[in-house]
């Protein structure tokens, strides 16, 4: 039985010799230090997680906050894709620079929805009211559209936005309240273009 033990004890040994791999220590090698191992950078550990998240919002809602300043100053980089180019950059400036009768007449309309719901002899003014709000809106569009005609082929000869859109770009932007509209005015009413 001894003997048996022996052998068992040699087996074992033998596995343990054939599987087992040793240490560095026990090879002679020394283990780097984490510092020469993995040196980190200067500035600290990169943010991960919930960390990283809120920076990068934050970074986000800062450049949000600078490009629409820049667009509400007017700056061309800025701009959304309807209000770029010389000729609505024109077209904004003789909007602002004049007093517009559209401006006025959104309060009217405010007054003729008042003026329904009162009685029924009311609503029929308020109609009659209405109308002539609108043909008020239509005369100073033509006008409006007429001079910024007249500028554009002044100013920008070589212009191909004369038409349709131009002219409604101008005329949407003429109806708008002042402190509405975007880009901001550049130009007080009566100030020369």
């Amino acid at each position: 039985m001894i003997e048996e033990s022996d052998t068992d004890e040699a087996v074992v040994v033998e596995r343990h010799n054939r599987s087992y791999t040793p240490s560095k220590r026990e090879r002679g090698m020394q283990t780097p230090k984490r510092l020469s191992a993995n040196p980190r950078r200067p500035g600290g550990a990169a943010r991960t997680g919930r960390g990283a998240t809120a920076d990068s919002k934050a970074t986000a809602r800062q450049k949000r906050i600078e490009e629409r300043n820049a667009m509400m100053r007017g700056e061309d980089w800025a701009l959304l894709p309807r209000d770029k180019g010389p000729e609505k950059k024109l077209a904004r400036d003789l909007v602002d620079s004049r007093r517009n009768l559209g401006s006025f007449v959104l309060g009217g309309f405010i007054v003729v929805v008042l003026l329904s719901f009162s009685s029924p002899a009311a609503a029929v003014l308020s109609e009659l009211i209405l109308l002539f709000l609108l043909l008020l809106i239509a005369i100073d569009s033509v006008f409006l559209v007429r001079r910024l005609k007249r500028l554009v082929r002044e100013r920008i000869p070589d212009s191909t936005l004369i038409g349709r859109k131009l002219y409604f770009y101008t005329i949407m932007r003429s109806t708008s309240f002042r402190f509405m509209r975007v880009p901001k005015p550049q130009y007080r009413p009566g100030d020369k273009i």
